[in-house]
């Protein structure tokens, strides 16, 4: 079986980036400097022969995808499997206000328990495996091609770790920009690195927040 080339990106920045509040499942939908950095992504990929486009179905992830199918002409499709981790009651509040406020819970953050499920959300395994079964199955559908990926951090972090063998817990060394572009490629045996963070794009605009 030919390998998939996947091209993954992170949504451009939204308003609860820029105050590093925890968004997860919020509908949170793109700044103007997000739209700008999405436009940017989609202006770099331009000649690209993009087989297909899946985003998340959140609208900051979706923007972003638009953004690229409206340079590439290649077809879009809304795939909530591609969602950022869900951070169930969190959601809306930032990590300093959990440091002061419940200092156990912040402490199993920062650690990447890997059990630890926020109520009402999911476990850094749960999301791995939700990511995991998902780009097999979207990359399988398109061998010797490439698709493009707009998701969001934590999908990103999972897609670094699935393609460098890393655990859900092992410390981030990697970076999560904003709209910059990563390069992976796919075959049944998983995911290789082949390229990451290329923001040049961006003229330093891309900002690296932990939650998305």
């Amino acid at each position: 079986m030919q390998a998939t080339r996947i091209i993954a990106i992170r949504h451009g920045e939204t308003a609860w980036n820029a105050t590093a509040r925890l968004q997860g499942h919020r509908d949170i939908p793109l700044n103007e400097l997000g739209l700008w950095q999405a436009a940017q992504a989609a202006q770099a990929l331009a000649d690209e022969p993009v087989a297909h486009i899946y985003s998340s179905d959140l609208q900051r992830a979706y923007q972003t995808a638009q953004a690229v199918a409206q340079v590439t002409g290649a077809p879009l499709t809304a795939e909530s499997g591609l969602r950022e981790r869900c951070f169930g009651v969190y959601e809306g509040r930032t990590f300093q206000e959990l440091e002061v406020e419940q200092p156990e819970v912040a402490l199993r953050w920062r650690q990447r328990d890997p059990e630890f499920t926020p109520e009402g959300g999911e476990s850094l395994i749960m999301l791995r495996d939700r990511v995991s079964s998902t780009v097999d199955r979207l990359a399988a559908l398109h061998p010797g091609e490439l698709i493009v990926l707009t998701a969001h951090g934590g999908v990103l972090d999972v897609l670094y770790r699935l393609a460098t063998r890393q655990e859900v817990q092992a410390p981030r060394t990697w970076e999560l920009g904003n709209a910059a572009i990563n390069r992976l490629l796919w075959t049944p045996q998983g995911l290789g690195l082949v390229g990451w963070a290329d923001s040049r794009h961006l003229e330093n605009t891309a900002r690296d927040e932990i939650f998305s």
